[in-house]
This record gives structure tokens, C-alpha cells and sequence, in this order.
């Protein structure tokens, strides 16, 4: 069974004059980031890709909650709709069976059932199907986490 784990990019600062996609991580985007990873560790989810927009508040949440791991940096991510992220997952190779898309909203919380997302936040879909044939269709949600409520949803 693949398993296909969306994480929304944790808290971000606004910073006057700073580029959108130069925007750093806020104290708690860093300490949420680190618990995604840990929450998706204590249950044995250890990714074998992380793909990731290339911003630098999305870098560092994939930094932080999975170090170590392989990560890929992908443009079209920053500023996807949720048909755009399904083409990233589909050219995942088939030797990955856990895939993390660690991206922004909209496309993230569309991708994941239009359920609000808030940053930080994370939901763990099992998917049926190869990569390359997905569609929304063959992922079944099976976990959400939300950092501000800590008590994830498990199914």
C-alpha cells in the first residue's frame, strides 16, 4: 500500500519588504514543523521522497520535520492547483511508497478534501493505485493532524 502524506507548510512570519517566497518560519512554524515529523515517526510513516515547494518557509518545514530524508524541490509547487500537485505525485517512481507534498494553500487543502488546513497541518491518504495512474479517487484519507488541536485524528 503507498501512502501519500500532504503537509501544509507551518506558520510563517510577514516580514515588510521581504518576497513572498523569502518568508522564514516564525518561532512556532519551527516547533510545529519539528512535531509534524515526530507525530508522523511515533506511527512508523518515515517518507521515502519528500517533494516540496521551493520557498523558504516550505524548505524549512520539510527540513525540520523530516531530517535526513531525500528531499525534492519542485517550482511548479509554490504556486500549484490541486491538478498541478497530482502531476508532481504522478511522476513519483514506483519504488517510493511513502511520498510527502509539502506545499501551500489553496492547492494542499483542496488536494486533501477541501477540509480546513491550518499551517503545520498534515493528512495521510492510502493510496491504491500507482503513482503514475492516481487520481483523487484511489487515496482513502486515513489520518489528519492539526498542530493548534494536537490530538490527530487517526483511523
Amino acid at each position: 500500500m503507498r501512502r501519500l502524506i500532504l503537509l501544509r507548510h507551518a506558520k510563517a512570519a510577514h516580514v515588510l519588504g521581504l518576497a513572498d517566497r523569502e518568508r522564514p518560519l516564525t518561532g512556532r512554524g519551527e516547533r510545529d514543523a519539528r512535531r509534524a515529523g515526530e507525530e508522523l515517526r511515533a506511527r512508523g510513516l518515515n517518507p521515502d521522497l519528500v517533494l516540496s515547494s521551493p520557498s523558504v518557509r516550505t524548505r524549512r518545514t520539510a527540513e525540520l520535520a523530516f531530517p535526513g530524508a531525500e528531499i525534492g524541490f519542485e517550482r511548479e509547487i509554490y504556486e500549484a492547483d490541486p491538478e498541478d500537485l497530482l502531476d508532481v505525485v504522478r511522476r513519483t517512481g514506483e519504488e517510493v511508497s511513502t511520498l510527502v507534498l509539502c506545499g501551500h494553500n489553496p492547492a494542499i487543502e483542496q488536494l486533501a478534501g477541501g477540509d480546513h488546513m491550518r499551517p503545520g497541518a498534515f493528512a495521510v491518504f492510502e493510496v491504491g493505485s500507482t503513482w503514475a495512474q492516481l487520481w483523487p479517487e484511489d487515496a482513502r484519507l486515513v489520518a489528519r493532524w492539526d498542530p493548534k488541536e494536537d490530538a490527530p485524528g487517526w483511523g
